[in-house]
């Protein structure tokens, strides 16, 4: 995660903000715990070690989603915590990395805070190989014309319309 100096008018509100830096292969010097990379008067960087992606056959759709697009990518939902070991102010801590379109959209519907970063070539291809394996392109339903449905009124009763004449007498004038 960086945090970046804004500039600008927006800075009378806002210092700071967060944003997600990148997604990086885990390796055994990482360790687990979250620790700052760089820090100077214009940035803050912070790794956060120690997530597994892991793809499900369920979710195969999803993947295909986002590996058929122009720019493939990682998906990270992150949320703002405060942890006295970091210092006074809370700082972005991700909670879980994903290439899938479905689970991004889950996030985001339940209203977390999302971002993407570019998936890496060897990310990418990992995935095509999973989707190779495991998607099935599911045929496309022909949608039956609205004008084939029934006519319900407000209540959900049938209901049904006539063009003959109108009951009581409702001619003209």
């Amino acid at each position: 995660m960086r945090r970046q100096r804004i500039d600008g008018p927006m800075r009378r509100w806002q210092a700071w903000r967060w944003v997600l830096d990148s997604v990086v292969a885990h390796e055994m010097a990482f360790g687990t715990a979250a620790r700052l990379l760089v820090h100077d008067e214009e940035a803050q960087r912070w790794l956060h070690p120690g997530f597994e992606v892991e793809l499900f056959r369920d979710d195969a759709e999803g993947y295909y989603l986002n590996a058929t697009t122009d720019a493939p990518c990682w998906f990270v939902m992150w949320r703002m915590e405060s942890n006295p070991a970091w210092g006074d102010e809370p700082m972005p801590v991700p909670c879980k990395v994903s290439l899938s379109y479905h689970d991004a959209g889950r996030w985001l519907d339940a209203q977390e805070t999302v971002e993407q970063v570019p998936a890496p070539p060897d990310a990418v291809a990992w995935l095509q190989e999973f989707i190779d394996a495991h998607h099935v392109i599911e045929p496309k339903r022909r949608k039956r014309p609205e004008s084939f449905r029934s006519l319900t009124d407000r209540f959900g009763n049938p209901a049904s319309i006539s063009a003959g004449k109108k009951p009581f007498g409702g001619g003209h004038g």
